[in-house]
């Protein structure tokens, strides 16, 4: 894709063409928005329903107009048994399937595979989106992860963890928002 993936956006290294571009709050919103519907449309409106696994900045592509689309399916698994209830709609995959830090925990003790899992993994993938911080950042250790910094700071000390950047527009000069030409089914990427 042509914009690269939300992590080369929220952590760009210094040789990158973004290290001068920032994602301001609307667009991480829409990204978030984006990755939703994607999220949705995999678990709710295919024949069978499909986990991602690896849900991770990283595996969020930006096309030309800054819409996110979920990508890397290596990991992908089909739920074959039909259930409401969706903790309950797993697969007989055992083992670990992820990356360090986005992982459900319970995939630890289980091994096995839900829907659920990719909801714990968007939830990381939104506090990092929004604290600038990666949930393996060195900062998270002895006990304290991504979500444990966020929680001891709601709802008083909020503004002291949001990312700086997030309050910084880009130049409008290239802003085309055509938020309603953003369609779900392309938030897919194969």
């Amino acid at each position: 894709m042509c914009n690269g993936s939300l992590d080369q956006w929220l952590h760009p290294k210094n040789d990158e063409q973004h290290q001068s571009k920032r994602l301001s709050f609307i667009q991480r919103l829409n990204i978030a928005i984006d990755v939703a519907n994607a999220l949705e449309y995999l678990h709710h409106h295919c024949q069978n329903p499909i986990v991602h696994c690896d849900l991770k900045p990283s595996n969020v592509l930006l096309d030309k107009d800054m819409v996110a689309h979920v990508g890397d399916f290596v990991l992908a698994k089909f739920l074959f048994e039909a259930s409401n209830n969706p903790s309950k709609t797993q697969t007989l995959s055992i083992g670990l399937k992820g990356s360090i830090g986005y992982i459900p925990p319970e995939y630890g003790m289980s091994g096995q595979v839900s829907t659920l899992g990719d909801i714990y993994s968007y939830g990381i993938l939104l506090l990092e989106m929004f604290i600038g911080k990666r949930p393996i950042d060195e900062m998270f250790k002895d006990g304290l992860s991504i979500h444990k910094f966020t929680a001891m700071a709601l709802p008083e000390h909020v503004m002291d963890i949001v990312d700086l950047f997030i309050f910084f527009e880009e130049d409008k000069e290239d802003d085309d928002d055509d938020d309603d030409e953003r369609n779900e089914d392309d938030k897919i990427e194969q």
